[in-house]
């Protein structure tokens, strides 16, 4: 016969009370056969969540729009989150949508953890290492064109961390957009756009 032990734990100091609830029938309670926590009005701490179970999501929307003429990276101001991992063990998913206009030059895009750039191509020579980028539209600037990257990151701590986008021209002097169109004309024929950048802690 299989037997039933409650254990106290040293270390505590409160009165841990087993109260019925006021009923006239007789019940019974029938513990699983297997290890686990017990889930309650509280709760599943992430500690519980089984692998792959989102623990979090974050996000930054980016209404207003954003400029630059330079070939040096810059944060595009508003497009960037941050978030304390429960584990050092998680994962992080880190989705970015956006919408970018261009003219006589392109847009690099490039996904950063802190002050590292993450999801980023190969070293190839002189070649830029980049996460995404546009291609030129000189004939219509009221184009636009999208940029979505999706990444599953592993920065292993339980520090918080911040994602952010960097973006630069490839020719410097020449100016890229984000949430508008190069020309950005005051008529129907051109836009505006928003974009955004999403965090979620992935439990493994």
């Amino acid at each position: 016969m299989s037997k039933i032990s409650i254990t106290p734990n040293a270390s505590g100091t409160g009165v841990f009370t087993i109260s019925s609830p006021a009923t006239s029938t007789d019940r019974t309670l029938t513990l699983p056969d297997e290890a686990g926590t017990v889930l309650t009005s509280a709760g599943v701490p992430s500690s519980a969540m089984p692998a792959g179970s989102v623990l979090q999501v974050l996000q930054a929307v980016k209404a207003d729009t954003w400029s630059t003429t330079s070939n040096i990276l810059a944060d595009i101001t508003g497009m960037s989150v941050s978030i304390t991992p429960k584990s050092a063990t998680n994962k992080i998913l880190v989705i970015v949508q956006m919408t970018c206009g261009t003219g006589d030059s392109r847009m690099n895009v490039n996904l950063y953890r802190n002050s590292t750039g993450v999801y980023v191509g190969d070293t190839a020579g002189s070649r830029q290492r980049v996460s995404a980028m546009t291609t030129y539209t000189p004939n219509y600037q009221g184009s636009g064109m999208p940029i979505m990257i999706s990444y599953l990151d592993s920065p292993a701590t339980t520090s918080s961390i911040t994602y952010k986008v960097m973006a630069s021209s490839d020719s410097n002097g020449y100016a890229t957009y984000v949430n508008r169109s190069g020309t950005d004309g005051d008529a129907a024929v051109f836009w505006r756009s928003t974009s955004s950048i999403t965090v979620m802690e992935i439990a493994e």
